[in-house]
């Protein structure tokens, strides 16, 4: 239990970490991309390159993804996905994919400093309650059921996964602008699938090379990592990073939390369902109420200069 929860946490600030990192290089293309197109120099206020219905282009998005620090952030998202995999096989899901989640407070924190964001009063509020929720899943959290499941069960995380991803994406370019938390809400359910499928992979304990690429959970995971950065790069492009965030938070911990109990056998210690109830119900409002209150947040400022990041 120790392990896995030292794991989640070291996942949780790879995570947060990578997010707002991932947040200064998708912002800095898309401000480059349109100032290029007006055929001027890029300013921090600038508006990010657009489709016609108002969300990021595609080589804006595509742009983004070879800056450093989308760079740098990508491969701490690399190194939390493997130790939030591990949580995952470690720890119930409810509590693993909470504690991950958790990168939430951790991005609210950095885009202080790097993106130049100001945290209204609610908004720490909201981050206290998430914290004191994951405190009472830690507490609560019993043994975690053994994953075993059906190989038709596979087959449908896949698909599901499949049409959450593609679908979600049309959706997304179709809300334009007013997309960003629902991106977010879609990268963590791709996120989420990722989860579950860790849990329920065939052929990793003990390892079978062959079981382990015959298996859909397998690509289900692929399809959900990958589709999820996705979707999360192009929230952080038109959206407050810490509602994006939050939305991701949701999408991330409600479904996988939901399956480990109904279907997967994971449990509280005996007596304290309720706590583990109510510390999951709380972390879920607390996220939501970060994403309503973070819709508001500004960039920074008309001939404001974005703070450079720092080896202090």
């Amino acid at each position: 239990m120790i392990i896995g929860l030292v794991t989640a946490v070291a996942a949780s600030a790879c995570y947060g970490t990578g997010s707002v990192l991932q947040a200064v290089g998708s912002r800095r293309s898309a401000r480059e991309e349109a100032a290029a197109a007006a055929g001027t120099t890029a300013a921090d206020d600038a508006p990010a390159m657009v489709t016609e219905h108002g969300g990021p282009s595609l080589t804006s998005t595509a742009k983004a993804v070879v800056t450093w620090e989308f760079i740098l952030g990508t491969a701490l998202d690399l190194i939390g996905f493997l130790l939030g995999a591990l949580a995952a096989r470690l720890l119930p899901l409810f509590l693993s994919q909470t504690v991950i989640s958790a990168n939430l407070v951790i991005t609210a924190v950095l885009s202080i400093r790097l993106l130049g964001m100001r945290l209204k009063r609610p908004e720490w509020a909201s981050i206290a309650v998430v914290c004191a929720a994951l405190v009472m899943l830690a507490v609560a959290a019993g043994p975690e059921g053994t994953g075993t499941t059906p190989i038709a069960t596979h087959w449908w995380l896949l698909l599901i996964s499949v049409a959450v991803i593609a679908g979600g994406s049309l959706v997304v370019r179709r809300l334009g602008t007013s997309g960003a938390i629902v991106a977010g809400l879609l990268s963590g359910l791709g996120f989420g699938a990722l989860g579950i499928g860790v849990r329920i992979l065939n052929g990793v304990d003990p390892l079978d090379l062959g079981q382990l690429l015959s298996d859909p959970a397998l690509y289900a995971i692929l399809v959900g990592g990958l589709g999820g950065m996705y979707l999360h790069t192009v929230a952080l492009q038109i959206g407050s990073v810490n509602g994006a965030t939050a939305a991701l938070v949701v999408g991330e911990t409600v479904v996988p939390g939901v399956i480990g109990v109904l279907w997967l056998g994971d449990a509280t210690r005996h007596g304290l369902g309720w706590m583990g109830i109510a510390g999951f119900v709380l972390a879920v409002a607390g996220a939501v109420a970060v994403a309503h209150f973070g819709q508001g947040e500004e960039a920074l400022p008309a001939g404001a200069r974005e703070p450079e990041l720092t080896t202090r």
